[in-house]
């Protein structure tokens, strides 16, 4: 009778160790596997890689000319979005626009050209000095939208006058941009001819074709490059 009161007392002991042991176990999974989405939670997005390209011969025909001396220029810009790296004839899905010299962003007023789009977003932009490479952070505080004073990435080229009457996009200038959707690209415009010719000819090298490099950051928020 006694044997077998202790063999029950040794038995109750036992599973009374084996439930103690189960219920540590499950806590410890529990914790384990908490833990372990506290961590796949906290894991940043992994940023997607910034797009550099290069656009070959834009085209932004302008019409008209001069009458008395006031511009009588007409035309449709060519408009371009950064994010896809191609022109759109879209009235609102789009970053930047040229026609002749001029380019204009997506934000601000117009500065009363003949056939100058609507601005229907808030992109803006500035002009910098140095190279495409050396500029890697947006200034933000240079952002400023068209307007009617002018445009903000207009002073991009110097033009030499007589005799050569050449337009040439000025040495050490990068236009900064901040998108329709809030993105920044920065761009080096490097001709203003057909074909990009090393030494062009403004009587025979066709233009307005605008060869640019260009580098885009498609993370929201990040203004560096």
């Amino acid at each position: 009778m006694n044997f077998s009161k202790k063999n029950h007392e040794h038995i109750t002991k036992n599973s009374n160790s084996m439930s103690k042991t189960i219920k540590l176990l499950i806590v410890v999974a529990l914790f384990v596997g908490f833990a372990s989405c506290s961590d796949d939670d906290d894991d940043p997005t992994p940023l997607v890689e910034v797009k550099s390209e290069s656009i070959v011969n834009l085209h932004a025909p302008v019409e008209g000319g001069s009458q008395q001396g006031a511009p009588t220029f007409s035309g449709e810009f060519t408009k371009f979005d950064f994010a896809t790296g191609t022109t759109t004839t879209s009235d609102t899905e789009w970053d930047i626009a040229f026609r002749g010299l001029s380019i204009i962003v997506n934000g601000g007023t117009s500065a009363g050209a003949v056939d100058e789009p609507e601005r229907t977003k808030e992109a803006s932009g500035y002009i910098t000095s140095g190279t495409l490479a050396s500029v890697t952070e947006v200034n933000t505080s240079l952002l400023k939208e068209d307007s009617n004073e002018g445009y903000v990435l207009g002073d991009w080229y110097t033009y030499a006058g007589d005799p050569t009457h050449l337009i040439n996009p000025t040495p050490g200038k990068i236009l900064v941009v901040k998108t329709r959707t809030g993105n920044y690209a920065k761009m080096e415009i490097l001709s203003y001819y057909k074909d990009a010719p090393a030494e062009p000819d403004a009587f025979t090298d066709e233009s307005p074709y605008f060869t640019f490099n260009y580098v885009y950051q498609p993370n929201d928020g990040v203004t560096t490059f």
